[in-house]
Parts: C-alpha cells; sequence; structure tokens
C-alpha cells in the first residue's frame, strides 16, 4: 500500500493593510501645490503675465499636469480664486451685533486664510481678480446687509459700504503691510472697525 506524502502546511496569509480614507492622494496634493503656485504667480505677475509654464515651474511639475487638471490658464485662475468668506447665516445675526460679527470673522479669516490674501492682491491690479472679488462680496456679504438693514434697497450701497472697510484694513495690514496696522491686536481691530461696519449696516439713511 503506498503511503501519501504529509502536506506542508500553508503559510497564513498576512491581512492587507486597510487603506485610510482620510490619506490623501498623489493628485490631492499635485493640484494643492498647483493651486499655491497658481496664486502666486498671479498675485506677483497680473493674470495676463502669469503663464501656465510658470506656473508649473514655480509648483516643480509638469505644464501639461496643470492642463490635465485645469484645462487652461481661465480654468485655473477661476479654481485658484474660488473661495467661501463663510459667513455667518444671515438669519442667525443679531441686527444689534451684525458689524461686531463680520468684522471678528473677516478679521479671523485674513490672519488664517492666504488665499483671500492672494485674491486682494490679483484683484488690486488685474480686471479678471477685481471682478472675482466683487462676485465673492457681492453674493455672500449682500444678503447679510438684506438682512439687517433697515431698507433692502439700501442694501447693495451698505454692503459696499461694509467692503470698503473690511478689504481697506486687509489691504493695508496683510498686502501694503503699513507697521501700524501690523501692530494692531486683532482684538483692537474689532473694537475700531466693528462700530463704523455696524453704522454702514443699521444706521438710518443720511438726509
Amino acid at each position: 500500500m503506498t503511503q501519501s506524502t504529509p502536506r506542508t502546511p500553508r503559510t497564513p496569509r498576512t491581512p492587507r493593510t486597510p487603506r485610510t480614507p482620510s490619506a490623501p492622494r498623489r493628485s490631492d496634493a499635485t493640484r494643492t501645490a498647483i493651486l499655491d503656485a497658481a496664486r502666486e504667480r498671479f498675485a506677483a505677475d497680473g493674470y495676463e503675465r502669469a503663464t501656465i509654464r510658470a506656473i508649473a515651474k514655480h509648483a516643480n511639475i509638469d505644464p501639461s499636469m496643470v492642463m490635465r487638471y485645469y484645462g487652461n490658464k481661465e480654468g485655473l485662475f477661476a479654481a485658484a480664486v474660488s473661495i467661501d468668506l463663510k459667513l455667518p447665516d444671515p438669519a442667525s445675526l443679531s441686527r444689534d451685533d451684525a458689524g461686531r460679527t463680520l468684522v471678528t470673522h473677516f478679521v479671523d479669516m485674513w490672519e488664517k486664510n492666504e488665499v483671500l490674501t492672494a485674491l486682494l492682491r490679483v484683484g488690486a491690479t488685474n480686471q479678471a481678480g477685481a471682478e472675482r472679488m466683487q462676485g465673492i462680496f457681492t453674493d455672500q456679504l449682500l444678503p447679510v446687509a438684506r438682512r439687517v438693514c433697515p431698507d433692502p434697497e439700501q442694501a447693495p450701497a451698505r454692503a459696499a459700504l461694509a467692503s470698503s472697510q473690511l478689504l481697506g484694513l486687509a489691504l493695508t495690514r496683510y498686502v501694503l503691510r503699513f507697521p501700524p496696522a501690523v501692530a494692531l491686536a486683532p482684538e483692537e481691530i474689532v473694537a475700531w472697525l466693528a462700530p463704523t461696519v455696524q453704522r454702514y449696516l443699521t444706521a438710518p439713511y443720511p438726509a
């Protein structure tokens, strides 16, 4: 009778390490690098002079990758300056405290968000950037003004006046970097600007 050869026991398989959903993909890192470089070049060179090739060189990638993700310079510019101001829900705003709430919110954004500063640099020197900035503030700040101002028909003018204070601060503190403006603590800025923005939004129309 022939004896059967004993089987060699199988080595148990090493379980695969599951992918972490939150782990950043290479494409995400590439997009981030492209957008960061685009903001730098658009801010420094303006829309007309900034080129896909220069942006790609700044990001240390091939120009074809920029085209692959964003199609052309217009698409890249739109993506680079796209920003949500994340303003409070107008329905949640207290009319008597709207100025302080808005100034506090914007100062916090300017301090942390370089995208907004880059957009301001581009908007100050380029028509496309200016139109983009106008659209962002019109779409997102105007509903707040309509909510709190005494006459909805005055909301566009009041929103524009409030914007003049918020953008004026940003220009002097973060772009031109006037030393006295840079030296102000955030709470000092709020204390100075909040009453003015509040007046623009809610004071009676001047005769």
